[in-house]
């Protein structure tokens, strides 16, 4: 039970940050917020956490995941926020990844896809279709902004079942350490040209308290207690919580940002939280699951 509540505040954190990080965009180039993000992230975690050794093998595998989770993900969800609203991340992000969990886990043979189940995969793609079909015609990059949100899904997904066999062994924080810390490093790479061009000092205090939410809270302290809950639950029931991001993410972008959806794409966005429902409401008796690893005192 306290596994899952702690999910549940990860995905309210999630939820605040599709808002929070359209502000950061608005003032600088999305390249710049999401490294600003995660570098903030970073710092925090390696001064709580600091970084365990490990073997290479396993660092590279770590690594490898924060190219996959960290890098790409957020270098796609920060695009997205560029071209698209904060609200429609909200409801595709959450939506999509744990269909593409479902899917994957199911052509691997690590997961039965049931009647039912196809029912589910149905109807979310048709939520899909309906979802992007409602989309205002306002002559914008938004449907590309959608499109690189469904990207960004899919490797949010490949982060969590990347992750899993990995977390058999290793601690969540450790593991979420050097994920962070290689994907912050390839974020920077690919910000360094944009960051001679920010007017830093036109930066107000609002932006920097806002960019200092974003990196203790939905990124260290988020990516911590996730990783954690994958350990301990496994990938389809941790991914089954996104289904909160919406509520969370909606809100936000409503109170912080004005945004909203139109009556068209709530009814998509119903049909895709009712066909991802169908697809994760219960593990399926093949899905492999990592143990989960020995707690780690994260006070030292």
């Amino acid at each position: 039970m306290r596994i899952r509540l702690l999910l549940v505040l990860v995905m309210a954190l999630w939820g605040s940050a599709f808002a929070s990080s359209k502000l950061a965009v608005n003032e600088v180039p999305h390249t710049v917020a999401g490294f600003l993000r995660f570098l903030i992230g970073t710092v925090v975690l390696l001064i709580v956490l600091r970084a365990p050794r490990l073997p290479a093998a396993d660092a590279a595998r770590a690594a490898g995941l924060g190219l996959v989770g960290v890098f790409g993900y957020n270098f796609l969800f920060f695009l997205g926020l560029a071209l698209a609203p904060a609200a429609d991340g909200s409801v595709i992000v959450p939506m999509a990844a744990p269909i593409f969990t479902v899917a994957v886990t199911a052509l691997l043979g690590r997961a039965r896809l049931s009647r039912i189940r196809m029912v589910g995969l149905t109807v979310a793609i048709a939520g899909a279709g309906v979802f992007f079909l409602g989309i205002p015609a306002t002559g914008s990059h938004r449907l590309l902004g959608d499109l690189v949100f469904v990207a960004a899904a899919a490797c949010w997904a490949g982060y969590t079942m990347l992750g899993a066999p990995l977390l058999a062994r290793l601690s969540a924080p450790t593991v979420t350490v050097y994920a962070t810390a290689a994907g912050t490093c390839a974020l920077g790479l690919v910000a360094a040209p944009e960051l001679p061009a920010v007017r830093w000092s036109e930066l107000n205090l609002e932006f920097w308290l806002n960019q200092a939410y974003l990196g203790v809270l939905p990124t260290a302290l988020a990516y911590v207690l996730y990783y954690r809950a994958v350990g301990q639950v496994g990938p389809a029931t941790a991914a089954a919580a996104m289904f909160l991001v919406p509520a969370f993410g909606l809100s936000c972008a409503w109170l912080l940002l004005g945004e909203s959806i139109s009556s068209t794409q709530a009814l998509g966005a119903a049909l895709m939280f009712v066909g991802a429902w169908l697809n994760t409401r219960a593990e399926a008796p093949r899905e492999t699951r990592p143990p989960a690893p020995q707690p780690v005192d994260v006070r030292s």
